[in-house]
This record gives C-alpha cells, sequence and structure tokens, in this order.
C-alpha cells in the first residue's frame, strides 16, 4: 500500500504540472495576441516556477530503492586532526541539520560528544519525512575542508577530514533477527549538557555487535530504558543498511561508490582559501558559494549524485 501511495502521488503530481504547462502556455498564447506585455512576463515567472517543480519532480521519480522512503540515521566522525577535525565535523552537521530543516524534515538529536576546545567528537541524527534516506544515501563518504584555521595563531592554511555515514531507518514490519547473545552493551554516564539527572547517572547505552563489530550509541534520553530501546533500532538498521549494500553490489550497481565510502576517499571539496569553492569528485558539480553550502544548500549536490548512481 505504501509503494502504490507513492506511486500515485507521482503520477497526480505528473498530471498537474501536465495540466498547469497546458494552462499557461495558452494563457501565453492569448497574451501575445493581445500585446499583453505585463501578462507575459507573469507566464514568464510561472513557468520558471513550474519548471523548478519539475526537475524536482524528476529527480523523486529516482527515489525508487527499497529504503529511499525511509527516515534515516546521519552519524558524524571527525578525522584525524584533534580541535580542526572536530570543528569541520560540527560544520557539517549544522550543515545537514539547515538542510533537512529547509526540506521540512524533522531533525532529533541522538548522540552528540563535544570536542574538547571546540566541535565535536561524533553526532549521530535522525531525519525523519518521506524520502530522507534516498535524499541523503548519496552522502556516505570523507568530506575535505581546506581553510586558514581559526585556531592557529599563525594563521596558517589547514586541511581537515570528516566522514558521513548515511543509514535507513527500517520498517517496524521488517524482522531483523538481533541475539543479545552476539552484543556488547555497555552503560556509562552521558556528557554534555542535560541537567543533573542525565550527568549523574549511567543513562547511556552502547551496544556492540561483536560479529560486524557495529557499535551504536545513544544518549539523548535521561531513561536508560529509552536510549536502550533506541540504540537496539539503530543497530537493527545498521544492520539491515548492511544487507541493503549486500544486495546493491550483487547487483553490481555500487561497486564504484564502495571506494568512495572508505577512508582516504573525498567525494567532495569544501575550499574557503585561497579561493572559494565546493566540488564534488565524483559528479564534478561546483558552487562557488561554500557559505550558502554550508548553510543547507546541497539540493545540486544531491540531485547531480542520485542521477550518477541510477545511471551506473
Amino acid at each position: 500500500m505504501q509503494e502504490r501511495t507513492s506511486l500515485a502521488n507521482q503520477m497526480d503530481g505528473v498530471q498537474e504540472i501536465d495540466t498547469e504547462l497546458t494552462d499557461l502556455l495558452d494563457l501565453a498564447e492569448l497574451a501575445e495576441a493581445e500585446d499583453d506585455a505585463a501578462s507575459l512576463d507573469e507566464v514568464e515567472s510561472m513557468l520558471k516556477a513550474l519548471t523548478a517543480r519539475a526537475a524536482k519532480a524528476e529527480t523523486e521519480a529516482l527515489l525508487s530503492g527499497e529504503a529511499d522512503g525511509n527516515n534515516c540515521f546521519l552519524e558524524v566522525h571527525p578525522g584525524a586532526g584533534g580541535t580542526e577535525s572536530n570543528d569541520w565535523a560540527s560544520m557539517l552537521l549544522r550543515m545537514y541539520v539547515r538542510w533537512a530543516q529547509r526540506a521540512g524534515y524533522k531533525v532529533d538529536i541522538i548522540d552528540e560528544q563535544p570536542g574538547e576546545e571546540a566541535g565535536i567528537k561524533s553526532a549521530t541524527i535522525q531525519v525523519k519525512g518521506y524520502n530522507a534516506y534516498g535524499w541523503l544515501k548519496t552522502e556516505s563518504g570523507v568530506h575535505r575542508l581546506v581553510r586558514i584555521s581559526p585556531y592557529d595563531s599563525n594563521a596558517r592554511r589547514h586541511t581537515s577530514f570528516a566522514s558521513i555515514w548515511v543509514y535507513p531507518e527500517i520498517d517496524e514490519q521488517i524482522d531483523i533477527e538481533v541475539s543479545e547473545s552476539e552484543c556488547r552493551i555497555d552503560t556509562f554516564r552521558a556528557s554534555g549538557a542535560g541537567g543533573q539527572h542525565v550527568n549523574t547517572t549511567d543513562s547511556a547505552v552502547r551496544i556492540t555487535h561483536v560479529p560486524t563489530g557495529i557499535v551504536v550509541q545513544c544518549q539523548n534520553e535521561r531513561s536508560q530504558h529509552k536510549n536502550r530501546a533506541t540504540a537496539w533500532n539503530m543497530l537493527r538498521a545498521r544492520l539491515y543498511e548492511v544487507e541493503l549494500q549486500k544486495r546493491e553490489e550483487e547487483a553490481a550497481q555500487a561497486a564504484a561508490s564502495k571506494t568512495d565510502i572508505g577512508w582516504g576517499h573525498q567525494i567532495r571539496s569544501y575550499v574557503l582559501q585561497p579561493y572559494q569553492m565546493v566540488k564534488d569528485l565524483r559528479t564534478q558539480v561546483e558552487r562557488p558559494s561554500p557559505d550558502e553550502v554550508l548553510d543547507g544548500d546541497l539540493d545540486p549536490f544531491l540531485t547531480a549524485a542520485l542521477a550518477q548512481r541510477v545511471a551506473g
């Protein structure tokens, strides 16, 4: 039923665009016949808006993967480099939160470990909304920043790295069996803000799945019980994502993208100094305004990466 609803919505969207296009062309023809320049300008403006809607609908048609319509989890991990990389990781986290808010998605902070001086040591957010995973799935990989360091008294240029990992939240109806005997469960005191209760009780939960080495943790709730439930959900989602990747590999569709995910294989560079440029190294899409991209303007990169993935 979910698939049927999704397809019906796509078809309705295409029909609406087709109807509006016909109406606008009729209006343009009438305005031209009456030599009505103001109406022609208005029709031109409406056609541009309709073109943007059609482009978005075309991209959304690419989101036909098994889990594309699901909510997703997004993890941020800084590379080597201490404060520099921690700060870069926090900039990436903000970028994805801003993008999600622009797209109308809800964002929950699942886990956030602050850096010692600035930035973050790691963070996990949950992005909730239709097609959240479909839009963000190509963002997994290493992101590179080049800038004049605000933490270097000599104002030297630094290169920092951080990795992004995106995986879908699985449907509750999908049965993913995880044996507790295969997992190690640790509890610890949460760090950061949260009040006296959070910082004095072992409410945070970390689960390690020994066979795969997958580690998940949650500390956003005061209740250990709630954090444990969320962590189990994240673990099931990670295991499901591993299975999805296996299927893609079998189909020989994601062989190239798998290399991109490896540490040291950058998918995108953000250069703030000596010039300004954001460039995706997979699709060659470039934008000369890093500030806008870091403020959440990611759609050109997401669209190009999705198109390339489907074509590949």
